[in-house]
């Protein structure tokens, strides 16, 4: 049986390579809490689904090619962790960044995603 954690995860990772906000949204809490990486060094903490998803939008207009690959991924109980590289085009060429997301899910969706980078 898939751990309820992993599935609204892997879930949530398909609809964000979609680039579908409302997708994406459909799978968080309503006071969920999004932990950006930037600025360096502590990010941004964008809270509450109206305020995370007008981030997502913004992010998608501005990284059109934007997409996460997952390394690695695991869960246990409400936790979910996963290893990744970010890959998009930036000032016309290939580019990527490696990092690691801690989710918290509740209730089958995401109630918080925590990101953190290499570097």
């Amino acid at each position: 049986m898939i751990n309820q954690s992993l599935y609204a995860v892997e879930k949530f990772n398909e609809a964000f390579n979609r680039h579908d906000v409302d997708a994406v949204m459909n799978l968080m809490t309503e006071d969920c809490v999004f932990e950006n990486t930037n600025p360096f060094p502590d990010g941004t903490r964008i809270s509450g689904a109206e305020a995370v998803s007008a981030y997502w939008q913004k992010f998608f207009n501005a990284n059109p090619d934007a997409c996460f690959e997952v390394e690695e991924i695991f869960a246990s109980d409400d936790r979910c962790i996963v290893r990744w590289i970010y890959r998009k085009t930036k000032e016309g060429q290939p580019w990527h960044l490696r990092g690691v997301d801690i989710f918290r899910i509740h209730n089958g969706k995401v109630a918080e995603k925590l990101s953190y980078v290499k570097g």
